[in-house]
């Protein structure tokens, strides 16, 4: 095998699927905060002036969605005429049921005490659907993300960190960026072969100006200095204009940026997005907890790259499976490792919710520049508290 390219993309916290997914996790914020046993499942949708928040909501506490909403909207940075888009103006209509009956009782409930097999308390969660999450992590990079989905998203956070500070001025809130990697035939990065970047700006802006200023602020300051050599290739907004953008340029929809949520397409994923649900969701808390898993693994030095894979039934408090992949890369068998994950990690929602201290408020300032590799912030699927436990469970 020679060298191959890898690439992955991020976008800004103002472009309109993420605007929708942080006024979800915002929604899921406030309702956790008074209540940390709600369910919650809450779908929104942006469009030129127009905000719906929808979903199935249980909870015994009121919150104030549309005033979470205009908050979100406005503190992205679409408060007026220029952003072609205000969280002060913009309609906002919410509708909301309960969680339907049939999954609030397996959920509340679990199938295994149902038919008498346990009386457990955290035996007593189902999960929340049927389905497989996936977890990753490699040696890549400090945060063990794989390099491209990990420059992407420093570049989008750089992005708006230079329009929020003012160092470029006319720069407006929806953005994209987009970065390939070449890999040696061993799956090293050698070096960074391209780099996209989409960015809205003011009408007055000249695309020399763009250009310019955004390889001097957001990418060359992004990029690892031993990975750039004069080969490489930048695209600064080659349309040529981006002046309409935000939801008045496209419309916008919670859960439709998965891949950039996790791993930018480098590893596997089971389909299901994290904003807007609760930790009873296994889509949401079983896709931390492999992350978890699989950092820790790579973490011990058990393997260079490390993938998890766990399938739930509905209502069910244990996985029907848990898979170990480490890609020909693990210092000792797949299997040893996969027992020693058995050993350590208890991966019933309800044990999960616990071990990882899903029940709180944590979940906006995950809903734009990743679930994953958010070393940046204190998320509990980050740590690597497990490498001693998995080490010693290996050599028993």
């Amino acid at each position: 095998m020679s060298n191959y390219l890898f690439t992955s993309e991020s976008v800004t916290e103002g472009h309109p699927d993420k605007v929708c997914d942080q006024i979800s996790d915002a929604v899921l914020d406030a309702i956790l905060e008074k209540d940390p046993n709600a369910h919650v499942a809450c779908e929104t949708t942006v469009t030129t002036g127009y905000v719906s928040v929808m979903g199935e909501i249980t909870a015994d506490c009121y919150v104030d969605i549309a005033k979470i909403a205009r908050d979100v909207i406005s503190e992205i940075g679409y408060n007026g005429a220029e952003a072609s888009f205000d969280g002060k103006t913009c309609a906002v209509v919410t509708s909301i049921d309960e969680q339907s009956p049939d999954i609030a009782m397996g959920v509340n409930r679990s199938n295994e005490v149902q038919n008498g097999l346990s009386d457990s308390e955290i035996d007593m969660i189902g999960a929340g659907d049927q389905g497989m999450m996936f977890g990753f992590a490699c040696d890549e990079t400090e945060e063990l993300m794989p390099l491209p989905i990990s420059l992407a998203h420093k570049m989008a956070k750089k992005l708006a960190e230079v329009r929020k500070d003012g160092t470029v001025n006319y720069l407006q809130p929806d953005g994209k960026t987009q970065v390939t990697v070449e890999y040696s035939e061993d799956g090293t990065p050698v070096r960074v072969d391209t780099v996209v970047v989409s960015t809205q700006h003011s009408a007055d802006a000249s695309l020399e100006q763009i250009r310019e200023d955004v390889i001097k602020h957001v990418i060359m300051p992004t990029l690892p200095k031993n990975l750039v050599d004069d080969k490489l290739k930048i695209f600064v907004n080659p349309t040529g204009r981006f002046v309409v953008g935000g939801p008045q340029g496209d419309s916008g929809l919670t859960g439709r940026k998965i891949i950039v949520d996790t791993y930018g397409g480098y590893s596997r994923h089971g389909g299901g997005a994290f904003s807007g649900k609760d930790p009873t969701k296994v889509d949401r808390s079983a896709a931390y907890a492999a992350r978890y898993i699989a950092k820790n693994i790579v973490a011990a030095g058990l393997a260079r790259k490390c993938e998890i894979q766990i399938a739930y039934a509905i209502g069910v408090a244990h996985p029907v499976s848990v898979f170990v992949d480490t890609f020909g890369t693990g210092k000792v068998a797949d299997s040893a490792i996969s027992k020693a994950v058995s050993k350590v990690f208890d991966l019933r929602p309800a044990a999960i919710i616990r071990d990882l201290n899903l029940r709180r408020p944590i979940y906006r300032q995950v809903a734009a520049y990743g679930h994953m590799g958010r070393t940046d912030l204190d998320v509990p699927w980050e740590k690597t508290d497990k490498v001693q436990a998995l080490l010693d469970a290996v050599t028993r």
